[in-house]
């Protein structure tokens, strides 16, 4: 049974993946590279994502395939899908207008999962995708000595993946 789970993480760690911008038509002009670890912010203290601006109601598509483990509304992520994909990283979608799928579901990379809105504690800001990359595996290395920087041993810079 050990090797077996074994197997299975080292086989969801070999998945490639090749991620997309996860809002359709958008560019990476749609959003500023530097908010990555930016502070302060909110309640949060740093911006552990980035937010890509478009007109609500736009599509918001899936970066990677994978499966959804969450769906639903968060306090300050509003409506909010998670998505676990290759490697064994979760893609945090929130502030949507509207969720297209439900726990459990498998999405292919580019499936809609809902819509660009500003829920949670996005009310009142221009619409917009807050979009974070983040591993189940630590990478202890990443750890840095900002604030909160022991967090980047989870957090991955999601600017940084859809510019390769």
């Amino acid at each position: 049974m050990l090797s077996a789970l074994a197997t299975l993480l080292v086989a969801g760690y070999l998945l490639p993946e090749r991620l997309i911008i996860p809002v359709e038509g958008a560019t990476t002009r749609d959003w500023n590279e530097q908010t990555f670890w930016y502070e302060p912010w909110g309640v949060s203290g740093v911006h552990k994502g980035i937010d890509i601006f478009a007109p609500a109601g736009q599509p918001v598509i899936a970066a990677t395939g994978g499966v959804v483990v969450f769906s639903g509304t968060l306090g300050i992520g509003g409506n909010v899908v998670v998505v676990l994909g290759p490697k064994w990283r979760f893609h945090y979608y929130a502030h949507l207008k509207r969720r297209d799928v439900s726990f459990g579901r498998f999405v292919g990379r580019g499936a809609r999962l809902g819509t660009v809105g500003n829920s949670g504690n996005a009310a009142g800001t221009p619409s917009h995708l807050h979009y974070s990359i983040a591993t189940l595996i630590p990478y202890p290395w990443r750890i840095t000595t900002e604030t909160q920087g022991y967090l980047k041993m989870f957090f991955l810079d999601p600017d940084a993946k859809l510019r390769r």
